[in-house]
C-alpha cells in the first residue's frame, strides 16, 4: 500500500466526523470557515510529500506556530527561556488567568497562551522583527515564499484580544515580560494568523522529524532539544486534552483552533491534518479522528498504519 492510498483510506474512515465541533466562533474571522474541510498532508525524511483532500488549502496555524517560535528563542538562547517558563502539562484552559496567579507570573509550559507570549516576547528580544523571522524560517522549509500573515485573521484577534491582553499585563507586573505590552501581544497575534495548507505545515515540522535538521542540512536545534520539543508536544500540545491525545496517538502533536493539528513522528515523518470542526477543549474532532486513525494497527479499516508503512520502505 502506498502512503497515498493510506491517506485516502483514513480520510474515508474519518468522513463521517466532517462538520462535526464547532469552528473557533469567538474569533469572528474564524466563524465564517466551512467545518466541513478536511485536509492532510505527510512528509517524510527522504523527500516525499503526500496529500488528499484539502492538503493544499490555506488556514490559519494558530497554535500550532507555537512550536515554531520556541524552536526558534531554543536555536538562539538554548536553554535560558526556561527561567521564565515551564515545562509541565497545565491541565486548565490555554487561556486560563488562575493558574498564572497561583504560579507567581510564570507560565506552566510554552504552548498555553501565556507561555506562548513570553516565548515571543524572548524572541522578539533575540531578533526585533519576531513574525519576520519565524515567517522567514517557514518559507524556507515549507518552500513556499508566499507564506502570508491573514491581516483579516490578525485584525479580528486582536479586536477580541481582552484576555491575552490581561494574561500579558499580569506577567508584566510579574517582572516576567522584557518588551512592551502591545508589542508583544501585536507579534504573538500576527504569528497566529500566519496562514498555512497542510502541505506547507508538514514540510515546516519536518526538522522535528529530523533530529533538528532544516531543509538545507543546516542544523537548527541541536538533536536533544528537538527530543524536547517533541516531548512538550506530546505532554502539552493539545491543550488540557493533552493526555488524552498521547493515549489515543501516541506522537507529539501540536494542534490550533483554527482546526490543524501538527504531528511528529521522529525519524520518520511529518503529518499535517486540517477540519475546522472542534472539540469542547479546542482540538479539531476529525483531525484527532484522523491521527488516531493513522497509527492503530488494530483497525480493520487501516490495516497499514503510517508508522509500519515507512518502516517498511
Amino acid at each position: 500500500m502506498e502512503l497515498s492510498q493510506l491517506l485516502e483510506q483514513i480520510a474515508d474512515e474519518v468522513a463521517p466526523l466532517r462538520g462535526a465541533g464547532t469552528v473557533a466562533d469567538y474569533i469572528p474571522a474564524l466563524a465564517r470557515v466551512d467545518p466541513g474541510r478536511f485536509g492532510i498532508a505527510l512528509a517524510d525524511l527522504d523527500g516525499g510529500v503526500h496529500g488528499v483532500g484539502d492538503w493544499e488549502t490555506p488556514f490559519s496555524v494558530q497554535s500550532i506556530s507555537k512550536v515554531f517560535t520556541l524552536a526558534l528563542v531554543l536555536a538562539g538562547s538554548d536553554e535560558a527561556l526556561w527561567q521564565r517558563v515551564g515545562r509541565e502539562p497545565s491541565g486548565n484552559a490555554f487561556n486560563s488567568l488562575v493558574q498564572l496567579e497561583h504560579e507567581y507570573g510564570i507560565p506552566r509550559n510554552p504552548f498555553i497562551n501565556a507561555g506562548a507570549l513570553t516565548v515571543t516576547d524572548e524572541l522578539i528580544s533575540l531578533v526585533g522583527d519576531a513574525t519576520g523571522e519565524l515567517l522567514g524560517f517557514l518559507r524556507a522549509e515549507s518552500g513556499n515564499s508566499a507564506l502570508r500573515v491573514d491581516e483579516e485573521v490578525a485584525a479580528s484577534e486582536a479586536a477580541h484580544a481582552d484576555r491575552n491582553l490581561a494574561l500579558t499585563h499580569f506577567m508584566a507586573s510579574y517582572g516576567n515580560m522584557r518588551n512592551p505590552v502591545a508589542t508583544v501581544l501585536d507579534q504573538y497575534v500576527r504569528q497566529c494568523s500566519i496562514e498555512m495548507s497542510c502541505r506547507d505545515l508538514a514540510l515546516a515540522g519536518l526538522f522535528l522529524a529530523a533530529h533538528g535538521v532544516r531543509r538545507d542540512g543546516s542544523q537548527l536545534v541541536t538533536c536533544r532539544q528537538a527530543k524536547r520539543i517533541n516531548a512538550i508536544m506530546l505532554t502539552c500540545g493539545t491543550y488540557d486534552a493533552a493526555g488524552d491525545f498521547a493515549y489515543r496517538v501516541g506522537v507529539p502533536g501540536k494542534s490550533g483552533v483554527g482546526g490543524g493539528i501538527l504531528a511528529i513522528v521522529p525519524g520518520r515523518c511529518a503529518i499535517a491534518v486540517w477540519s475546522p470542526g472542534l472539540d469542547k477543549r479546542g482540538n479539531s474532532v476529525a483531525g484527532v479522528a484522523a491521527c488516531d486513525a493513522g497509527f492503530d494497527d488494530a483497525r480493520e479499516s487501516v490495516t497499514r498504519p503510517i508508522a509500519a508503512l515507512l518502516s517498511s520502505r
